[in-house]
């Protein structure tokens, strides 16, 4: 295992912590991004076709790390994409040109998801499951996304921050700014987390003929099945949800704050859930049965008729939806090999941030035309589809812990 297996707690400690800061800047971002865009005078559809340059330009990103993983130090790249986080905070806080600001969005690290779709996210993935047993793998996973949740949650908490000083004489597009410096400064400090892991011996620089090899077919299936979820996924990313919250309830910037924060918690909690629940039925069990029901509420709130049951079904959704993020990052992880861990990351992620990209601009194109449901709808039938399948095709494939022997009602192996 290496210099990691001898620093794991220490390593998981300083990644949990990155971790927290990246995704509280996301956080914010992600509610404020439509709000900073509608400000300097762009439309729904721009809005859409920003976010799109932003996922797009994160596959590409994720899809060189993918190559770079196995041949160069996972701390070197950490400490990269920490540059191009304080680089992006600081060009959103002084560029307002549109052109300017999909270059930007493109090359840079804004999420306008929130969640999961990031180039840090492989790397992180491939040291956390080098630092933890198969055994712990999924509650390390679970305890990773949860920290990373509550701090969207805090994140989108703090989008209100705009409306808050205004009254103090700060007009609104300055407060933005002034978010996406606070951006940057977030990106500094992860990047003095990111110091403080272990450079990995040079020895085990020297990558194996190819990225993926034994199990490239079961990758290539998974990612096939993750691009699908993510697209759908892309029609809801959360700036269009505040988008979408803010044209049919027409919902302020302080109460679309405190939303996005109550449904942050309500999925960060789910997490230990999905790692509870994963000992019980297997993980892709707990992937599929989880995520469902949410993708139902996700649909009937978007013909709810009051802003309060919209709402109410959204946040059910919240503590549904994400119970998959932990499972299916262990379950990646299991089952490829040790070496192919940080390509299978990279595969995995980098078609679904392409899928995730097409989607925004389709999703804008149906708000500029006033089909504000619809994207709703098509995300929620979308990834039920997406569920059905997984089941269908990997209900039978096991990670080691579940190949051990049955999974008992306590939790342990029959």
């Amino acid at each position: 295992m290496g210099a990691f297996a001898s620093h794991g707690k220490p390593t998981i400690a300083r990644l949990l912590w990155a971790r927290a800061l990246r995704d509280f800047g996301d956080g914010f971002v992600a509610v404020l991004l439509p709000v900073y865009l509608l400000a300097i005078g762009l439309g729904p559809l721009q809005v859409g076709i920003v976010s799109t340059a932003a996922l797009l330009g994160s596959a590409l990103l994720t899809l060189g790390i993918g190559f770079l993983g196995a041949t160069h130090d996972p701390r070197r790249l950490l400490l990269a994409a920490a540059g191009l986080m304080i680089a992006t905070g600081v060009a959103f806080a002084v560029v307002d040109n549109y052109a300017i600001l999909l270059v930007v969005a493109f090359a840079g690290t804004a999420n306008p998801s929130a969640g999961s779709v990031s180039v840090f996210v492989p790397l992180e993935h491939a040291v956390l499951a080098r630092a933890a047993a198969s055994e712990e793998r999924t509650k390390m996973f679970a305890r990773y996304s949860l920290v990373g949740a509550l701090a969207g949650a805090g994140g989108s908490l703090a989008a209100a921050l705009p409306d808050v000083v205004e009254p103090m004489g700060i007009t609104q597009l300055a407060a933005l700014k002034l978010m996406f410096v606070l951006y940057a400064c977030l990106g500094l400090l992860g990047g003095l987390i990111y110091r403080r892991i272990p450079r990995r011996p040079p020895s085990e620089d020297k990558a194996p003929a190819s990225a993926l090899g034994p199990s490239k077919r079961i990758v290539y299936k998974l990612a096939a099945l993750f691009s699908l979820d993510a697209f759908a996924g892309g029609f809801v990313v959360q700036s269009l949800l505040a988008l979408w919250l803010f044209e049919r309830f027409d919902l302020s910037l302080a109460a679309a704050a405190t939303f996005f924060f109550w449904s942050g918690v309500l999925s960060a909690f789910s997490f230990p859930v999905a790692a509870w629940l994963s000992q019980r039925i297997g993980l892709v069990n707990t992937m599929v049965f989880t995520h469902i029901p949410s993708s139902i509420a996700l649909v009937l709130a978007a013909i709810a008729p009051t802003l309060h049951s919209a709402l109410a079904l959204l946040l059910i959704r919240a503590a549904l939806s994400q119970m998959d993020v932990p499972t299916r990052s262990s379950y990646v992880m299991a089952v490829v090999t040790e070496a192919e861990r940080a390509a299978a990351a990279s595969f995995t992620s980098v078609p679904r941030s392409l899928a995730a990209a097409i989607s925004p601009m389709l999703a804008g194109a149906l708000f500029a035309a006033s089909f504000r449901a619809w994207p709703l709808v098509i995300c929620g039938g979308l990834k039920i589809v997406y569920d059905l399948l997984l089941l269908i095709q990997f209900r039978h494939v096991k990670p080691p812990e579940e190949l051990r022997g049955p999974v008992r009602r306590d939790g342990r192996q029959g």
